[in-house]
């Protein structure tokens, strides 16, 4: 294997390793959503005492809901990557195209049609712009230093 040919997987900051980064959470905050919504499901009446009709039924919607998070996070971080870099810009345009193209592809391969492609498309592409205009942040800065919290009890007042 040609060490040169790693060069790219060994930079942390490169489009391919955000891109896998990207990919790898979807996929785990996908499989933990899937166990969430699998919970909210009843099981039908024959599975109630077979434990493992039911656990592959879990699994599926696990791996359905890890699989599209996946796709959508790789989707999204590699084409802004490559935006960013043909645009040799960094601004929120990269991000709304990004997310764009991740929502039509993956929900409109759900959907099966072009609406719901453009719809769910074009709701990511806002929602990343208003994210990225905003700051990515909920917090801002303002100079203000608080006390530090201490786990020390404060002397009782002596009563005379």
């Amino acid at each position: 294997m040609d060490p040169s040919s790693m060069a790219p997987l060994e930079d942390e900051d490169s489009a391919i390793m955000k891109t896998i980064k990207a990919a790898s959470t979807g996929f785990a905050a996908g499989t933990m959503w899937g166990t969430v919504v699998a919970t909210w499901y009843d099981v039908p009446r024959v599975e109630r005492h077979v434990a493992l009709p039911g656990l592959i039924r879990t699994l599926k919607l696990c791996g359905n809901y890890g699989l599209t998070f996946a796709a959508i996070g790789g989707i999204y971080i590699g084409v802004e990557q490559l935006v960013e870099k043909q645009r040799a810009k960094r601004d929120f345009m990269n991000g709304a195209v990004g997310a764009f193209v991740a929502g039509a592809s993956v929900f409109g391969l759900k959907g099966r049609g072009i609406k719901s492609a453009i719809s769910s498309g074009s709701a990511l592409a806002v929602t990343s712009a208003v994210l990225d205009i905003g700051g990515r942040t909920t917090r801002t800065d303002v100079g203000k230093e608080y006390q530090h919290y201490t786990i020390e009890k404060k002397p009782s007042p002596s009563t005379s």
